[in-house]
């Protein structure tokens, strides 16, 4: 049996309908219609224990909802979960003690005590040994290089500070389980290295199961080599990310450098060209149009400074992924 088995989950939220006009206003007040949203219909899957899997989606995909049912914050309408035999809602007492949970967008520091007060204060309600708490708060206060601010009021931290705090908070009681909600919005080039390297870390040492969801594709290029795209509330596709780069990944930006013009390049798979400084930007498509033969062609008829090739970005992947799916 797989370490986390979701099966057949769905959550239906009934909301109130609300029409615009005074009248219609009115009517509400006495008489309520109600309308109900699949915010996430019938999905399935299972995750190994140690696996970094980046759960992603447009805005509204029920991304968020997903992880809720899987932390036990909300009860799915029909299906179920396991994680490592125990049922998230129904077990929630005995289930907190195994899970870390970090949501990019909400804290779980008191705001005008300093983040080391808030450690303490969940020593005591996870019931943390003395020696093992202090051992693990040192270790994770050296590996995310927050010594210098956990003696500051939380409020007066920078937006990387303060989330690097927050994943210390969620990992004190060393749970086998990390949620990460947008871990890394906001954040700066050296904060996002910081959090993607120690979650990398924990991960290879300790094999914590990590869950990432993000809108942020460098840090599932970084982290996770598995990804489940959920849409409309739907699973479109699970699999490698090795395997979706190789899929939708074709196209090629090609620079070349030259004082020349360039004229038309009538080439089966070249996707489009565009004037820059000092030469020429190119895209085409290696499944039509091999990049040797390509540059063949451009060298043999231009004199040409240099060329630079690059695979296509993952963000690009990921959105032609979307568009395929009409998402």
């Amino acid at each position: 049996m797989s370490y986390i088995s979701v099966a057949g989950i769905s959550k239906t939220f009934k909301v109130a309908k609300r029409n615009s006009g005074l009248r219609s206003a009115l009517k509400s007040f006495f008489k309520r219609e109600y309308v109900t949203i699949d915010a996430v219909k019938d999905v399935s899957f299972q995750i190994e224990k140690g696996e970094i899997v980046g759960y992603i989606g447009p805005n509204g995909a029920g991304k968020s909802t997903t992880i809720k049912m899987l932390s036990g914050i909300l009860l799915p309408t029909a299906g179920n979960i396991k994680v490592n035999g125990l049922d998230p809602f129904k077990d929630r007492s005995k289930y907190v003690s195994k899970i870390g949970v970090v949501f990019g967008q909400r804290s779980q520091l008191a705001w005008d005590i300093p983040a080391e007060d808030t450690f303490d204060l969940l020593k005591d309600i996870y019931k943390l040994d003395s020696v093992e708490y202090f051992k693990t708060k040192q270790e994770l206060i050296e590996l995310l290089d927050i010594k210098d601010v956990i003696n500051k009021p939380v409020r007066s931290l920078s937006l990387g500070q303060r989330m690097r705090c927050e994943i210390a908070a969620s990992l004190l009681h060393r749970p086998s389980i990390l949620f990460l909600d947008e871990p890394t919005i906001g954040l700066d080039a050296a904060s996002k290295k910081v959090i993607r390297d120690f979650i990398l870390k924990i991960n290879k040492e300790r094999k914590v199961t990590v869950i990432l969801t993000t809108h942020d594709m460098q840090d599932i290029a970084s982290l996770a080599k598995r990804i489940i795209l959920i849409g409309k509330g739907q699973i479109l596709y699970d699999g490698s990310l090795a395997k979706l780069k190789s899929r939708y990944g074709s196209f090629k930006n090609i620079v070349v450098e030259t004082k020349q013009t360039i004229k038309e390049v009538k080439m089966k798979g070249v996707i489009s060209k565009k004037k820059i400084d000092g030469g020429y930007n190119f895209i085409i498509d290696s499944n039509l149009l091999s990049v040797s033969k390509f540059v063949s062609h451009i060298t043999s008829r231009y004199a040409v400074d240099d060329i630079d090739i690059e695979n296509e970005q993952i963000d690009n992947v990921i959105l032609k992924l979307y568009q395929y799916y009409e998402i």
